[in-house]
């Protein structure tokens, strides 16, 4: 298969988004990456296309267990055999693990960077076939960067201590001018293709607010948007529980997150978020790096972050499914004294001389003035982000609170429908519409979902919701929101017409495709004055 089979087979995409065809080529031609690219631009396909397609295994360097699940889980519903090694498993699990993969069972294998100098691993990667070594939130491995792990100092020794080295690629969605040289020089990456295909996020849209009572703006926020699943963030432990605490009083199903709690409440309080069984989340910054869930609708913060790069990030967990989305900052002075306390605590940190830490407070201080003039400047707020990240852009981006005032507190519903249903948004998502129902699916991105078409997609919503607890994976991971949209619109009558939806491949029609059809086909009958002919088929 050449890598459009192998997209389509396994991931159900017709075509490859902005940077990720480059990319792929690169990697198969033998040649180092470093693609910078925004939050759901599809950076995972980056890797996971080429490792399908070259021999021996594909190891990926990942920071968090949650996004090891997460990857591992998607790919194995998408037939492909991956598995991840971790400290969530015994020893007696990673030992299987390494053996099967040992034996060729997986193609893709996860494993967090401190594993790499275990014996266990380091005995296996001498002898494993590993031709491909990806970097994911390679941000990790600069001093510089938001989010520093000194263990992901360790990875170029461990690429050195391979009989043969891999192909290296790393990947980031928030990474400065300078960041981006660290990770060339510590990953000691040769001669890379670099890919920066931008930081924009065009469908999410920001806002500053003010309010006087944050904690009312919030609870009217959650119970204005009671269908949809968001985050709250807060910069303190206290705060967290407080507004979690007022919330749950308001009947809001959701759950709170922070290091205070046992490893057992966050982790529980992790699943019951993923799995929507509560799709409200409180928490602090300790919670979100590498979630993958897809239909995060809004990203509140509570209090202002401590830099632009952290707000993105946390931001940026909104909308990853290409579907409109807000990510909205309660502003007050405040912030400012809560967050210099913060940074004031820090423990000196004994990897650096004096030179060296005063230099990063200094580098701290810089980074919570930027985002104070977020807050403040009155500037176009998507400018001011991309301007910090290097990108340049003059003209009102109509996406925000500064250039769209008047559209501050619009429910973004109808726009979010339609939004769902433009091919082409998500995470490797084509322009090219395929199958019969071509027409059907450009004129998916052109309108919103009529009334009986909402109906017929919270149809579909609860098809897979029970699909996903018999499977015992995350709903989203059967099907994004954006597909079962899509669906909503085409109304595919067959395989052939369920295969050009996109999000759907082969493996998972296999496994879910006449489900949908099923249902689909039950509901046209029964609205059969509504479409026109009773037939399924979009126009």
């Amino acid at each position: 298969m050449d890598k459009r089979d192998v997209l389509k087979k396994y991931f159900g995409y017709d075509d490859f988004r902005e940077g990720q065809e480059k990319l792929i080529d690169a990697i198969l031609a033998g040649r180092d990456v470093l693609g910078i690219m925004p939050t759901g631009a599809g950076k995972s396909l980056c890797y996971q296309v080429p490792a399908l397609m070259l021999p021996g295994m594909a190891v990926v360097i990942s920071p968090l267990i949650s996004l090891m699940k997460d990857q591992v889980q998607l790919l194995n519903q998408a037939g492909v055999h991956a598995a991840y090694i971790n400290s969530s498993l015994t020893e007696g699990q990673i030992s299987r693990a390494l053996a099967l993969a040992a034996e060729g069972r997986y193609k893709i294998i996860y494993v967090a960077p401190e594993r790499l100098e275990t014996y266990g691993f380091a005995g296996f990667a001498r002898e494993a076939d590993i031709r491909l070594l990806a970097v994911d939130e390679a941000h990790c491995i600069s001093q510089w960067g938001q989010d520093f792990r000194p263990s992901y100092l360790k990875i170029a020794s461990f690429v050195r201590s391979l009989p043969e080295r891999p192909v290296v690629c790393a990947f980031t969605a928030t990474a400065t001018r300078r960041v981006a040289e660290d990770i060339r020089s510590s990953l000691e990456l040769r001669d890379p293709l670099t890919c920066l295909t931008g930081f924009d996020r065009p469908n999410l849209f920001f806002a500053v607010e003010t309010p006087k009572n944050k904690t009312a703006w919030i609870l009217s926020y959650v119970l204005e948007h009671a269908e949809e699943s968001g985050i709250i963030y807060c910069a303190t432990r206290r705060n967290v529980d407080t507004l979690w605490q007022k919330l749950c009083d308001a009947g809001v199903p959701c759950v709170r997150y922070h290091a205070g709690l046992s490893p057992e409440e966050r982790r529980r309080a992790q699943d019951d978020f993923t799995y929507d069984v509560k799709p409200v989340v409180v928490a602090t910054n300790a919670f979100g790096m590498g979630i993958d869930k897809s239909n995060v609708r809004y990203v509140l913060h509570y209090n202002m972050p401590q830099s632009l790069e952290n707000y993105y990030q946390e931001a940026g967990r909104a909308g990853r499914d290409g579907a409109p989305a807000r990510c909205v900052l309660l502003y007050s002075g405040q912030d400012i004294i809560v967050n210099r306390m913060l940074m004031g605590r820090r423990e000196h940190r004994a990897d650096l001389s004096e030179e060296e830490w005063y230099s990063a407070r200094k580098k701290d201080e810089t980074r919570l003035q930027s985002m104070i003039s977020y807050c403040l400047d009155g500037r176009c707020l998507r400018s001011t982000i991309l301007g910090y990240f290097g990108e340049m852009r003059d003209v009102p981006c109509g996406r925000c609170s500064v250039c769209c005032p008047e559209v501050q507190l619009v429910d973004l519903s109808v726009a979010r429908a339609a939004g769902r249903a433009k091919k082409g948004a998500g995470v490797g998502a084509g322009s090219g519409a395929g199958g019969r129902r071509g027409r059907g699916a450009a004129a998916a991105g052109q309108r919103e979902l009529t009334d009986t078409e909402k109906e017929l997609f919270e149809r579909l919503r609860a098809v897979r919701r029970s699909a996903a607890g018999e499977a015992h994976v995350p709903p989203y991971i059967v099907f994004s929101d954006k597909t079962l949209t899509e669906m909503c619109i085409r109304r595919p009558a067959d395989r052939e017409d369920m295969l050009a939806v996109s999000g759907v491949g082969e493996f998972k029609f296999e496994k879910y495709g006449e489900l949908f059809l099923g249902e689909i086909r039950e509901f046209c009958e029964e609205h059969a004055a509504d479409f026109g002919s009773g037939a399924p088929g979009g126009d």
